[in-house]
């Protein structure tokens, strides 16, 4: 079992479009980013897909905007592994605005593990399953009170 993962960013111009908000297609960007991120984190990146030999890709998202986040805004970008199975592992995101909590956005992926030199589907090894872990049952990820 594991826990979520937080990055924090501050929405800056670029990500802002003409209707004053953070654009559709950045949030996509930034789970790719916060899973990057994560990942990582839990010791199995890019350095160690490459020696590995084996990636996740992503496969499938869903997404829900629910408020529109706006220039200056503090972000915190918040990911967790919900089930893994040998092909497969499937992360969720929850976006919130720090300063009042506000959910902005969700949404899911579903990742599937390839051989990087063919791209075809591969079982996750050891290393992946250890690794990507979900989170535990006991933690509620939506719960934003205890921030910094």
């Amino acid at each position: 079992m594991s826990t979520f993962f937080d990055l924090k960013l501050t929405v800056q111009a670029e990500h802002i479009d003409i209707l004053k908000h953070v654009n559709n297609v950045v949030y996509v960007q930034w789970m790719q980013d916060v899973a990057s991120a994560h990942i990582e984190a839990l010791g199995l990146g890019l350095a160690q897909y490459l020696e590995l030999k084996h990636a996740m890709v992503a496969v499938e998202h869903h997404v829900q905007y629910r408020k529109a986040a706006l220039l200056g805004d503090e972000i915190v970008l918040r990911t967790w592994l919900h089930d893994i199975n040998t092909l497969y592992s499937f992360r969720q995101y929850a976006f919130y605005r720090a300063k009042d909590k506000s959910l902005l956005f969700t949404g899911s992926t579903k990742w599937a593990c390839i051989e990087m030199a063919s791209g075809r589907s591969k079982r996750m090894s050891p290393t992946f399953i250890q690794a990507y872990q979900p989170l535990s049952e006991e933690i509620n990820p939506f719960d934003f009170g205890n921030l910094d």
